[in-house]
């Protein structure tokens, strides 16, 4: 099993990578999405790891912290809720760190991730 997909703390809550199916940039992203993607989603099940492939985009790396930016609204609670009544519980995004992926190995894709999940899990997000 992939020691990125151990790594990850309880406080991720989704890890989005961007990258080119076809570009030489993009070669260690491909790699690393085909070699730990299994094992990231077996280790951490409940983990949204997304993959979002596009032609000629410079690869780059999304980890997400905290509340999830989906919220359910049902008709009940639009009908109470005004704009001007906004819970933070309905809008907390959480916090995003980003960093670029452009002419890495595969070893050095996982090395960046792994400093992206800790970052702010060691800042004590949760």
């Amino acid at each position: 099993m992939s020691s990125f997909a151990k790594q990850i703390p309880k406080a991720v809550k989704e890890i989005r990578l961007h990258f080119c199916q076809t570009s030489a940039a993009s070669a260690g992203v491909r790699q690393f999405v085909q070699s730990s993607y299994p094992a990231v989603k077996s280790a951490n099940p409940d983990l949204k790891f997304l993959i979002r492939e596009a032609s000629n985009i410079s690869p780059r790396a999304f980890v997400r912290f905290g509340a999830s930016p989906y919220v359910e609204l049902t008709p009940a609670a639009l009908s109470i809720m005004t704009l001007a009544d906004e819970s933070p519980s309905c809008v907390e995004r959480g916090v995003e760190s980003e960093a670029q992926l452009a002419n890495l190995s595969e070893p050095d894709v996982g090395k960046v991730l792994t400093h992206l999940v800790n970052q702010q899990s060691s800042a004590g997000v949760v």
